[in-house]
């Protein structure tokens, strides 16, 4: 699952009761746990307590440096001190190395990514970063990222999200081809999901075009992400796109909650 957003008291409620189908499950968090550094090692520490294992990338809430958390720190030292924090808490980051799943539809790879987005899925009928951020600012439809996620030292947020496609490009193309790979991300891989966003400005805080033909570049199983709050299942090329959000309560009392809520990338068979 995804966008969790604990500082909300109903979800932290919701994520109280999660509990594993099998005593084998792991469980994917595809980020956005909190904003603030003791909410999120409390719930990922909650969690690991009950699942086999963990696995979380960072989305762009975790990245905040917000003004009510102790720990201000900023950019890639706020990602890197996540990262420690999971790790004491035995919890997989996109820093690990990337743990094989062994169960139902096993051997696959579980990749997660840490990757941001660069501004190229642009606004509608604009062609250049200024334009669909100057579209997006006319409309009034700006991600809070543009005043809480910090780059440093990158001079900016395109420029950090390059230089994690560059990595992680060479990681994945190092992984053995023969054990098909689940991809997970706070963003989708490919823009057709942001495609139905009701505010299309809002498509250019949601991923980078550089990572367009991964899902078919690599071996992929299952692509998992978050973000955009519109929890669905959808298929590009014939590989799986599972958008696992729970989101705003605002947002799940309307619709309902995904059910089930947490979902399964691979069943487990009857009998």
């Amino acid at each position: 699952m995804s966008d969790l957003h604990i500082s909300y008291q109903e979800n932290r409620d919701l994520v109280e009761k999660l509990q594993p189908s099998h005593p084998g499950d792991w469980l994917l968090v595809a980020g956005d746990v909190a904003e603030i550094t003791t909410s999120i090692e409390w719930a990922l520490g909650l969690l690991a307590e009950r699942f086999a294992r963990v696995v979380w990338v960072p989305g762009n809430h975790e990245l905040w440096t917000h003004p009510e958390d102790p720990v201000q720190l900023r950019g890639v030292a706020r990602y890197e001190h996540l990262v420690e924090r999971c790790r004491r808490l035995g919890v997989v980051t996109p820093e690990d190395p990337y743990p094989v799943w062994e169960g139902p539809g096993g051997p696959v790879r579980i990749a997660p990514l840490f990757l941001l987005y660069d501004y190229t899925f642009r606004a509608p009928g604009t062609t250049t970063k200024e334009a669909s951020l100057a579209a997006a600012y006319e409309s009034g439809i700006v991600c809070a990222d543009e005043r809480m996620l910090y780059p440093d030292p990158f001079p900016d947020r395109d420029s950090w999200c390059r230089e994690r496609v560059r990595l992680t490009e060479k990681r994945l193309a190092a992984c053995d081809p023969d054990v098909p790979l689940v991809l997970v991300n706070h963003y989708p891989l490919v823009r057709q999901p942001t495609e139905i966003l009701w505010y299309p400005e809002f498509a250019q805080w949601c991923g980078t075009e550089l990572t367009a033909d991964w899902h078919t570049r690599f071996n992929t199983a299952a692509m998992i992400y978050g973000h955009l709050h519109i929890p669905r299942r959808t298929t590009y090329d014939g590989v799986p796109f599972t958008e696992v959000s729970l989101g705003y309560p605002r947002e799940w009392r309307k619709r309902g909650l995904p059910d089930p809520l947490l979902r399964e990338v691979f069943p487990q068979q009857a009998g």
